[in-house]
């Protein structure tokens, strides 16, 4: 890889600094991955690399998976706000603050309903359609992965 020492080095700093346990990259030339190690005998933050190799064409999926099918509860009108990236999920904007919305509230198009802190940086969480809070799939301070469902809504 062509990526300079110093670089390299801020990178993982900030993956450490940022409570990030594995980090994975892949073009269509390289593919790393790195993970962190914690626990008794190992340095805390330790860097671990993973994997370093050449991307191969059976390492690149060229068609998408198939998506998951839905689940016998869910009819139409029921849809999901899912996480757009890795974080730390927050119902509210602060830990004595009230949660943006509640089970059963009726939410607006543009309300934030969660935050989700990534890299140090807080990220809110809008509601991209009206509707009902049917249900609340992620508890405060959960690390959540990138499209994992956060809120259950039915549309309205």
């Amino acid at each position: 890889m062509d990526i300079p020492l110093e670089e390299l080095k801020g990178l993982l700093a900030t993956l450490e600094e940022g409570g990030v346990e594995e980090f994975e990259f892949e073009d269509e030339k390289h593919r790393v991955r790195v993970a962190f190690r914690r626990g008794a005998g190992v340095p805390a933050g330790a860097p671990f690399v993973m994997a370093t190799a050449p991307a191969t064409p059976s390492m690149v999926p060229s068609v998408a998976p198939p998506a998951a099918p839905p689940r016998q509860e869910d009819d139409a009108n029921v849809v999901y706000v899912t996480s757009p990236f890795v974080g730390t999920f927050y119902r509210a904007s602060a830990p004595e603050a009230e949660p943006f919305v509640q089970v059963g509230a009726s939410v607006a198009v543009g309300q934030v309903l969660c935050i989700v802190e990534a890299m140090k940086l807080m990220n809110e969480i809008e509601a991209e359609q009206s509707g009902t809070l049917l249900e609340i799939l992620a508890a405060n301070g959960d690390s959540v992965e990138f499209g994992q469902r956060l809120f259950k809504m039915r549309k309205g």
